[in-house]
């Protein structure tokens, strides 16, 4: 690990140096005696489970968070920054996994928020949309830059987010899992742009649980694991296994459980040709108790407004919804709780968990809404999460915690939780792995394998095409607010079933079978 270190600084220029970063939280030592080196056109990889320190790390180096010990270098002088603003003003920019911007506010003004064109002190609005325009493009969104954020799909929000780190022209660029919400095209466009920051010298910190483009972006990978740097390697050293047995700290196998044949049911859900406005046209799909059904296709297919029409969180039209032979329409996801029917949203911090709540609220609110209960059973609940916390391995100091205290992928986990407890007879996943370590998700898989095996009838919508022919009896493919197709991802080889499902999502094919 030296040598490797030791052998960079002489070719590249160290631009961002970590000394003996140390930070404690309530009960939590969340980093201990990190040290790193990051150079002027090196992309630097780091890695580990939820609650490793990865994401205090970069919250300190972005200004938010402040060390308790240890020092940080900036191109050779000391770095301490006191707010996210001094950290933008010294040259550091940071790509949040929970987005960071003013939903009521447009694109162009989150972009140059902070730093607007002005004459005579009013907002240059020309200048301003001109700026927008030109880093959208170099990001490959398409975006208005007179859109409100807010209205934007999640993916677009992130893709405004990377524009508005650019605007910035930072000596150090920080991506906080730049990639969780896009397609797999944005996906390459952004790789590009990386690469040709890279080249013209910012130097970049990557953070990711998708360890095969941490291997095929970055020259050198540091694995956290709790608060500790256990690990310094490159790409050439280390396969994805290897680099998934440092993050967990053991060898990690069997990451998708055992996948038993289709059960032969009567369907417990259900959905006959229903639309949603400008999203979804005419939608048929069922479920049978015991199966776990996949929902694929590219960002902005339907997917998630089909399932969030199903949940009672968005109006539809036409068709019907049927739950174990009678006929349902939800108006609001308390009607659909009270049902058995609980959503898991792709939107953590939106619609997932309450951030400035404790973990034992987070817990609780589901739980009335779908009971009923004005007043919780303290007793009950504090037993619920503590057993909770046991059986997902959650990282959290204790119960009444607040949920802004965890990671992003341990607050994903109390929201698979917390629609769990009120022990549904339906469970609507989408995206449930997102922001999630490799460890934590092959937890999750055989958590919804085990709940299929006990009768629920489970719908998995995933980005990572990977989950969904390791986990699901039958995978649906959306293209255009259309279901087009289905496959079965026993009948071929993975590599197959992959590129059947994208002849489908791309429109090359229709109806496999």
């Amino acid at each position: 690990m030296q040598t490797a270190s030791a052998g960079l600084a002489a070719i590249l220029r160290l631009v961002l140096e970590i000394d003996a970063i140390g930070k404690s939280f309530p009960a939590v030592r969340a980093l201990d005696g990190v040290s790193l080196r990051v150079a002027a056109g090196e992309v630097h990889g780091v890695i580990g489970e939820n609650g490793a320190g990865k994401s205090t790390l970069m919250k300190i180096l972005a200004g938010i968070e402040r060390p308790d010990e240890g020092r940080l270098v900036l191109d050779g002088r000391p770095y301490a920054p006191r707010s996210a603003r001094e950290a933008t003003d010294a040259g550091v920019a940071m790509i949040h996994q929970e987005l960071n911007l003013a939903p009521a506010l447009s694109v162009a003004e989150n972009i140059v928020l902070g730093r607007e064109p002005r004459r005579w002190g009013f907002v240059r609005r020309g200048p301003m949309r001109a700026e927008a325009r030109r880093r959208l493009a170099e990001v490959g969104a398409e975006v208005d830059a007179d859109a409100i954020v807010g209205d934007l799909p999640v993916a677009g929000q992130q893709l405004v987010e990377i524009a508005k780190a650019l605007s910035q022209e930072s000596k150090v660029l920080i991506l906080d899992e730049p990639t969780a919400v896009l397609s797999e095209r944005e996906t390459r466009k952004l790789f590009d742009l990386v690469r040709r920051l890279k080249e013209a010298g910012t130097a970049i910190l990557y953070i990711s649980h998708l360890l095969p483009e941490v291997r095929g972006l970055c020259d050198r990978i540091s694995v956290l694991r709790d608060g500790r740097l256990v690990a310094e390697t490159t790409p050439a050293e280390s396969d994805t296994d290897r680099l998934a047995s440092l993050m967990v700290g053991r060898e990690l196998a069997d990451v998708y459980p055992p996948r038993g044949s289709r059960p032969n049911a009567a369907p417990r859900l259900r959905v006959e040709s229903i639309s949603v406005p400008g999203h979804v046209e005419g939608a048929s799909f069922e479920i049978a108790p015991g199966e776990i059904l996949g929902l694929a296709g590219l960002v902005g297919s339907g997917r998630t407004e089909l399932a969030e029409a199903v949940a009672g969180l968005r109006p539809s039209r036409g068709g019907g919804i049927l739950l174990d032979g009678a006929a349902v329409r939800f108006r609001s996801p308390r009607q659909a709780l009270d049902r058995g029917v609980a959503y898991v949203s792709e939107d953590r911090k939106g619609r997932g968990v309450f951030t400035e709540l404790a973990c034992i609220e987070n817990l609780t609110l589901p739980n009335l809404a779908a009971y009923g209960r004005v007043v919780p059973d303290r007793r009950r609940e504090r037993s619920a999460t503590a057993e909770w916390i046991r059986t997902l391995d959650i990282r959290c100091p204790a119960p009444a915690a607040p949920m802004r205290t965890l990671s992003g992928g341990n607050q994903q986990k109390f929201a698979v939780a917390s629609r769990l407890d009120v022990k549904p007879t339906v469970l609507l996943l989408d995206e449930p792995t997102r922001g999630v370590d490799v460890g934590a998700k092959r937890e999750l898989y055989h958590l919804i394998s085990t709940l299929a095996a006990d009768g629920l009838a489970c719908l998995v919508i995933s980005s990572e095409l990977p989950e969904l022919i390791g986990l699901c009896h039958r995978i649906a493919v959306m293209r255009q607010g259309r279901l087009v197709g289905e496959v079965d991802p026993a009948a071929e080889s993975p590599d197959e079933t992959e590129r059947s499902i994208m002849r489908l999502a791309a429109g090359v094919s229709e109806h496999a079978a």
